[in-house]
């Protein structure tokens, strides 16, 4: 492994954020690091959600440090997610924290898993990132409330989206900068990772190198 690579180990961290602590489990890449993803978890769930471990494991193969960020409210035993714009500053300084020492200067793809998902994209301009990884975007709320197809067009980077052909939430569309794959299975992503596998390796591997 390179001096950079070596920087980085397999590790938990606590950062403090506005929100309280997030968890993140930092998982490095043993081969060149082309950059790092980060993956958060959906509203009621965890960072051990089958498809985040696969999209974990296909990044790493490919060269990209990971990091598995688990919201504040998780941290602290709650289940029901804090705002949306309370959920979107803890991420943004949890990213500002990874990215410096072995990790600063690296591209950043942010992304996650449903809730996940809508945070990586609205924050992705700020962030700078090259790249949003959404898995199983909650397309169409309950109960007749708006879409949240604004929060995919405003990510402003090349976004895939990896969605169950059965997902209660609905099927976004694509778009120039917006691939959809279709798996087997629901919102829970669980039938199939060997699609997702595939469909998060293509879209990584052509990704450009900047935003």
């Amino acid at each position: 492994m390179t001096d950079q690579a070596d920087a980085v180990r397999e590790q938990e961290l606590l950062i403090d954020t506005d929100g309280g602590p997030a968890r993140v489990l930092l998982r490095p890449t043993p081969h060149q690091p082309r950059g790092l993803l980060m993956l958060g978890h959906g509203a009621g769930g965890g960072v051990g959600a089958p498809d985040l471990l696969t999209a974990t494991g296909v990044a790493g193969d490919l060269g990209w440090h990971v990091a598995l960020v688990e919201q504040p409210y998780r941290v602290a035993g709650r289940r029901a997610p804090a705002p949306a714009r309370q959920l979107d500053t803890a991420w943004t300084q949890v990213a500002m924290h990874l990215r410096h020492d072995a990790l600063a200067g690296l591209p950043v793809v942010v992304g996650g898993r449903s809730s996940g998902a809508r945070v990586a994209c609205r924050t992705a301009t700020d962030l700078g990132a090259i790249g949003a990884l959404c898995l199983a975007f909650p397309l169409q709320p309950p109960k007749d409330r708006p879409s949240r197809l604004p929060e995919l067009e405003s990510a402003g980077v090349p976004v895939l989206v990896v969605q169950g052909e059965r997902d209660r939430f609905g099927m976004p569309p694509a778009a120039p900068e917006r691939t959809v794959v279709t798996v087997a299975g629901d919102h829970s992503l669980k039938k199939d990772q060997d699609a997702i596998a595939g469909a998060v390796r293509d879209w990584l591997t052509g990704l450009p190198a900047s935003a």
